[in-house]
Order: C-alpha cells, then sequence, then structure tokens
C-alpha cells in the first residue's frame, strides 16, 4: 500500500521492521525495476549514533539527511559503490535508513543486465548491487521517494523478522550495543553478515 510521507517521520529503528517486505521500484528510460526489500540498517542522527554519518553533525556529504523524511541519501561508499538509504524523522533529525538487502520482483532482465550476469539471488543481495540492479545512481541523492521515477508500497501487515549488529561498522556502532540491522529470516535478499574487525562488542 502507498503511505503519506508522515509514515516516515519516526524513529529509524522502529521503522525499519514496517519497511521489510516493502516494494520499491525506479523507471529509467532503459525500463523499470522493482525490489523487495529484505534487509535494513537503522542510523540515529547527530549525537546519538557513533555509525551514523550525522553523529558529528551537517556536512556538505549528508546534508540530505537533515532534509524531508522519504527522501533518499546516496553515498559513495569506499571510492567505488553507490549505497541508498531512506531519510527517516522529521526534517533536521539527520537519521536514515541503509538499504542492504532485496530481492528483484519486477524487471528482472533488465536487472541481470545491470549486475552483468550475476546470479538472480545475488542480483540486489548487498547495498552496492541494489542500487547497480536498480539503476540509481550517486547523483539521485535528494530524490523524493514518495514520487516518480519511484514508487514506494509498504506491506499492509509486519512481516516477521530478526535483529542484531549492523554489518561493516566500525568502533562502537558496529557491536551488539546497536543491534539495528533488521531482515527478513530466510530471504533470500538478506546480505552475509560481517562483523568489522574494529567494531566494539
Amino acid at each position: 500500500m502507498t503511505v503519506p510521507r508522515s509514515f516516515f517521520e519516526r524513529d529509524p529503528v522502529e521503522l525499519a521492521p514496517l519497511l521489510l517486505g516493502a516494494v520499491l521500484s525506479h523507471e529509467t528510460a532503459d525500463g523499470r525495476v522493482a525490489i523487495r526489500l529484505s534487509e535494513l540498517e537503522a542510523y540515529r542522527g547527530v549525537g546519538e549514533d557513533p555509525g551514523s554519518h550525522s553523529n558529528r553533525g551537517r556536512t556538505p556529504r549528508n546534508e540530505v539527511m537533515f532534509g524531508e523524511p522519504a527522501h533518499l541519501y546516496a553515498y559513495f561508499s569506499y571510492g567505488m559503490h553507490t549505497c541508498l538509504n531512506i531519510v527517516t524523522r522529521p526534517g533536521g533529525s539527520a537519521s536514515a535508513l541503509l538499504l542492504r538487502g532485496a530481492t528483484v520482483v519486477e524487471g528482472i532482465e533488465l536487472a541481470r543486465v545491470r549486475r552483468g550476469g550475476a546470479p538472480d539471488r545475488d542480483l540486489a543481495r548487498g547495498p552496492a548491487r541494489l542500487s547497480i540492479a536498480l539503476g540509481v545512481p550517486l547523483a539521485a541523492t535528494g530524490a523524493d521517494l514518495l514520487a516518480s521515477p519511484f514508487e514506494l508500497r509498504v506491506p499492509r501487515e509486519p512481516v516477521a523478522f530478526a535483529a542484531g549488529p549492523r554489518t561493516g561498522v566500525n568502533g562502537a556502532g558496529g557491536g551488539t550495543a546497536y543491534p539495528w540491522r533488521f531482515w527478513i529470516p530466510g530471504d533470500e535478499g538478506v546480505s552475509p553478515y560481517r562483523r568489522h574487525a574494529g567494531a566494539h562488542a
């Protein structure tokens, strides 16, 4: 079902389980690809979350996180990969949900081309793969996910989920005190868990 922007004006830790199973689609000149979200990571705002890009305040990179909810925050990771996030909470709160894993449910042929013939289960299993399969570039940061060329539909009823430490987050933010990775158990779109070597216990 479609939901109003106010649906996203909540703590990302609360919102993440409600978006598991949601379908996000993106239309380009090449066609439309839709994914079903199976794994998300929550990141809170300034001074709340040592693993968040916004923890130390506003910068040119994270500016979108301080804006209106349900907009796209895209960033470049390791100089190679575009990662996609949904901004949450009211403007100024600087919280977001990282789209970590998904399954392609529409436009699979186009997603296969974009992913260079990867196995179907790996088309969107991981944040970098997900952005490529959807055809969303870094330049799309700030886009409204509730407006064309995007569409976001949320399950009518929450799905069963599991939670645990976030993947690849250094320092305290990657430890067990921050069990803010949420996923659908047994779903093929869930990425492998990798604990960062510098994460606190």
